[in-house]
């Protein structure tokens, strides 16, 4: 709420300042509470922390007045039904839907896809999937559990994914800011904790972010990719959702031009062909 806060000038929502220095970047918190109708004691032990509860209707008043998009509003109320002191859980074994997997089998190796869950584990891909976005990683890795990539850890621990994203910066913000609405949909989730902890430590770039406070959905947007088998390529991804399993989401790849296209059949080929070696049973000597 501070970040927010202090990201909104008083000529946005036309106060007066007549002139006077100022001492915070935007609203001051008793300006904030009175637009909201609160008490700005109220308001400070909310944006403290201090506060068990908080109704929808003061929360949707906050987010009128801090000028939050849906996802903005959506992550505040999240934050606003957390306990003051959640505990960490370990959480429960991620499984795909049998109806995804059978989505993601119907694919084929035509149309490139992965299967995340909620941490951005991969948890299941078909072989375009595999060789677009980690084909230096074993095929095989998603079946087990303590194998599963997680493409959180590839883009900021991982130089070969990196190196792959000629838009990583763009993408990585990405990656962060739905990290933090996870978290706040998730807040006992103490694998995803340590997610979160391990990047902070371990990449100055996710600690930068992350520090931003930033936070949005990741349902499309558009990979310009310099890939190590097929060279240059620009890609859009799209999210399916999963109603029967809401945390897992099914993301499929399509190509933005005609050498990119050019590119996905390529991969889908050598796919095939992978497949198929694989199916051949093995000799009898």
């Amino acid at each position: 709420m501070k970040s927010r806060r202090d990201r909104v000038t008083p000529a946005e929502i036309g106060l007066r300042t007549y002139g006077t220095a100022r001492r915070v970047p935007g609203l001051r918190r008793e300006e904030l509470a009175q637009l909201a109708g609160v008490s700005a004691g109220y308001y400070t032990r909310l944006e403290q922390g201090q506060v068990e509860t908080a109704s929808e209707q003061v929360l949707n008043a906050l987010a009128r007045v801090l000028q939050l998009d849906e996802i903005e509003r959506v992550h505040l109320h999240n934050l606003a039904r957390q306990p003051s002191d959640p505990g960490l859980s370990e959480p429960r074994r991620e499984t795909p839907h049998p109806r995804v997997l059978t989505l993601l089998e119907s694919l084929d190796e035509a149309t490139p896809a992965i299967v995340l869950g909620r941490r951005g584990d991969v948890l299941a891909w078909n072989r375009t999937g595999h060789a677009l976005i980690a084909e230096h990683v074993d095929f095989n890795a998603p079946q087990e559990p303590t194998r599963r990539p997680s493409i959180p850890r590839m883009f900021f621990l991982d130089p070969l994914t990196r190196d792959m994203y000629r838009n990583w910066d763009e993408l990585a913000r990405v990656h962060v800011a739905y990290l933090r609405l996870t978290a706040g949909r998730f807040p006992t989730d103490a694998r995803l904790a340590e997610l979160i902890g391990e990047l902070t430590m371990r990449s100055n770039d996710f600690a930068m972010m992350w520090a931003a406070g930033e936070v949005s959905d990741c349902t499309v947007g558009t990979m310009h990719l310099q890939h190590p088998t097929v060279g240059a390529a620009s890609v859009d991804y799209q999210v399916w959702l999963q109603p029967e399993s809401p945390d897992h989401r099914l993301e499929i790849y399509t190509p933005n031009d005609s050498s990119s296209a050019d590119a996905l059949r390529i991969l889908m080929h050598q796919g095939r062909t992978e497949t198929a070696q694989d199916s051949v049973p093995a000799r009898q000597d």
